[in-house]
């Protein structure tokens, strides 16, 4: 799914996509965990593969990652919540938040998540996610 320049990114900011996490699709380096993590949440929505395989840290990025599933199936994003970013040190950094989604013609289902991020040669990327 592409989306035009003047579309509002699903990431949650009233920016354009193109503004927004749109930049960061395109190669920009991502200043924060937070905007890596927001561009992320669009990369689901959008099932950009390639960018979440490329901004996953090496150590815990798994193999390949599909958006194949049927249609009756399928993961629809319905939004995201950030509820705190916090930076332990210039290389380390954690953002808690919530996003919904729906599978297939299901309820609505919320994801709660407490992710840590590390940069590595300036560039954010996401490790894991906190028990």
């Amino acid at each position: 799914m592409s989306k035009t320049p003047a579309e509002t990114c699903p990431c949650g900011r009233t920016l354009a996509y193109a503004a927004c996490c749109g930049q960061y699709h395109a190669g920009a380096t991502a200043p924060d965990a937070e905007a890596l993590m927001r561009s992320r949440y669009t990369a689901y929505v959008q099932e950009r593969a390639d960018y979440l395989l490329a901004s996953w840290h090496p150590q815990t990025r798994p193999e390949s990652l599909g958006f194949d599933e049927a249609p009756s199936q399928r993961t629809r994003w319905l939004g995201l919540t950030v509820h705190e970013h916090a930076q332990s040190d210039p290389d380390h950094a954690q953002v808690r938040f919530t996003a919904r989604y729906k599978v297939g013609g299901g309820s609505a289902v919320k994801m709660q998540e407490h992710s840590r991020f590390e940069r590595i040669d300036g560039r954010w990327f996401y490790l894991d996610a906190l028990p």
